[in-house]
């Protein structure tokens, strides 16, 4: 089978090696059919690690991904050959005091797919997984809306951590498939206004259409002093889904005393400064989302419904032997990008 690999930093090859056997007890083998170039795949290729964990020369690559079922192990009863899955990329121990909690997420044991030392990547024809990381795709939705699935369920947990609740203020920093994710879930819960700031036009263009009230341009606009000037006591949340670490000190200026930071977006450094003053006096409380837990299922039946229009999300397609591409247009914002797929059915 074909695989993808880092081999050096921004640079992806691909190589011939075994398909990987047969499924065992409570696992299946899955054609991965597409894969989705995320954010913390980017900080892979680009710097080849993110905080402390790095990568080993060739490394797997990819975690958001939909494929189709070719073999089921023992003991798998709600798959079988041929359904269409999408695939929760974080393969939990299920007997840890954490997954006991209901905390898969924050698993002592968890190996995630694409991630140094963990599991191995989605980026490759074959791939063995557990059953339960394998969700089916509802009928009316293609491979490729599927893979939007991940991202989709991280902005659903962000959501959920936050306590948003009808009517609620809120801003969003960051516009990438993450904050744009957010803020169509926001829509879907029904809360009062939505500002968010973002670099790059076309995105702005995005969250308006995602339903965002006010879209400012970091760059030209003051966003503390307009937000402020349309919420003059701030606003009740903020989710930080830039990355960019002064973003924290503007998000805590723009939350009204007793209000939540959600930290959504990745850091390219391991440490962070902000004001410890400020957030002590408000009372603020600060949320940090590790990926998922449980969103997967909601995620697609968003998609299904139709009440997160994948079609503002999905803007690139390339064949297996262009990922190397791929990862170029989401690293430097390319031609409009918000979410590329790679097609593994075709190699060029």
């Amino acid at each position: 089978m074909r695989t993808a690999y880092f081999t050096a930093p921004r640079k992806i090859e691909i190589l011939e090696e075994s398909d990987p056997g047969t499924p065992g007890e409570g696992e299946v083998l899955v054609r991965i059919n597409r894969l989705g170039v995320c954010g913390s795949d980017v900080h892979y290729y680009l710097e080849g690690r993110i905080g402390d964990q790095l990568l080993t020369y060739p490394a797997s690559l990819g975690h958001e991904c939909a494929g189709t079922v070719v073999a089921v192990g023992s003991g798998v009863g709600h798959l079988a050959p041929g359904i269409r899955v999408a695939i929760d990329p974080a393969i939990s121990c299920g007997s840890c005091d954490q997954c006991r909690r209901g905390r898969k997420h924050t698993c002592r044991r968890l190996r995630f797919m694409g991630a140094p030392g963990e599991a191995p990547g989605a980026a490759a024809e074959l791939r063995i997984l557990p059953a339960e990381n394998c969700v089916p795709i509802p009928d009316n939705l293609t491979l490729e809306e599927a893979v939007l699935a991940e991202p989709l369920s991280i902005a659903i947990h962000a959501v959920r951590l936050a306590g948003v609740a009808p009517g609620m203020r809120v801003g969003v920093i960051g516009c990438g498939p993450i904050g744009l994710g957010v803020i169509a879930v926001l829509r879907q819960v029904g809360v009062g206004t939505i500002y968010a700031s973002e670099l790059l036009e076309y995105r702005r263009q995005r969250a308006l259409a995602l339903g965002c009230d006010r879209v400012f341009d970091p760059r030209s606009e003051d966003l503390i002093h307009e937000v402020l000037r349309e919420e003059s006591t701030g606003v009740d949340i903020v989710f930080e889904c830039s990355g960019d670490p002064e973003m924290i000190d503007v998000a805590q200026a723009l939350l009204t005393p007793g209000g939540t930071l959600v930290i959504v977006g990745i850091t390219p450094q391991p440490r962070v400064n902000f004001d410890i003053h400020r957030m002590r006096r408000a009372e603020l409380t600060f949320r940090n989302v590790r990926r998922q837990v449980d969103c997967m299922g909601p995620a697609l039946m968003m998609l299904a419904q139709g009440r997160v229009p994948s079609q503002l999300f999905l803007t690139h397609r390339l064949p297996f032997g262009r990922i190397g591409e791929a990862f170029e247009l989401v690293a430097h914002y390319q031609d409009g990008v918000i979410k590329a797929i790679v097609d593994l059915d075709h190699i060029q």
